[in-house]
């Protein structure tokens, strides 16, 4: 853990904010920030204080963890107003549902004339805990989004408002799909926390994964 590399993060995901912007903001000199952020030295009590209040964290986040859980493979940290959309979807509930349940949607896609379909898909949360306790099972969702002219299909059309989310991009997420994948809502997660942004569940996809060999990862908020 340190305390430099997390001030570093934390400046990041604010807009870049500069080292002379955080030293105006506490009244201290860009210098001090600076060996903050070197780790030659810590500040004191009040200005950690201020300094949790600014990034919207705690002392723990600040001291105690390694918030920047990023890699060379994440770009493009941004607010997007995601516009509307109209989608089918298609669960499966499995030991592994994610392949299965995108083929799906893929396959009827293009059965209904798109060769090219736009896929996204989240996780199904509502398991039993013997499902996923006992069988290891657990759910996915994958989703069609439907191009304009397609109208009736044999599945329920949903639809779905425009709406803000908070989105990063992955290059090639399934190298190490156990860590980078989790590793991207980790920091959107720490992205909203700084910047003040509500997680949104209701009447909206709270988050979603794009279907690629590169990938985007939404998150909504408000």
């Amino acid at each position: 853990m340190s305390l430099g590399k997390n001030l570093q993060y934390l400046r990041q995901l604010s807009g870049s904010m500069t080292q002379e912007a955080l030293a105006d903001k506490l009244n201290v000199s860009r210098q001090t920030i600076s060996k903050w952020e070197m780790d030659a030295a810590n500040p004191e009590m009040e200005k950690a204080l201020e300094l949790c209040k600014i990034f919207n964290c705690s002392l723990d986040n600040l001291f105690r963890e390694d918030l920047d859980k990023r890699s060379d493979k994440y770009s493009n940290l941004r607010i997007e107003e995601v516009a509307g959309f109209r989608y089918v979807e298609y669960t499966v509930i499995s030991t592994d549902p994610e392949g299965d349940a995108i083929d799906r949607v893929i396959k009827f896609a293009k059965e209904n004339g798109d060769e090219n379909p736009r896929i996204i898909g989240w996780d199904f949360p509502k398991l039993s805990m013997e499902q996923v306790n006992v069988f290891h099972m657990h759910g996915y969702t994958a989703a069609w989004i439907l191009p304009q002219g397609i109208n009736s299909v044999d599945l329920k059309i949903k639809e779905q408002n425009a709406h803000k989310y908070v989105a990063i991009h992955i290059d090639r997420p399934f190298d190490n799909p156990f860590v980078t994948i989790p590793g991207a809502y980790g920091t959107l997660n720490d992205f909203m926390r700084t910047n003040g942004l509500i997680h949104v569940e209701n009447e909206v996809i709270p988050c979603f994964e794009t279907y690629g060999e590169n990938m985007d990862v939404y998150i909504a908020c408000k």
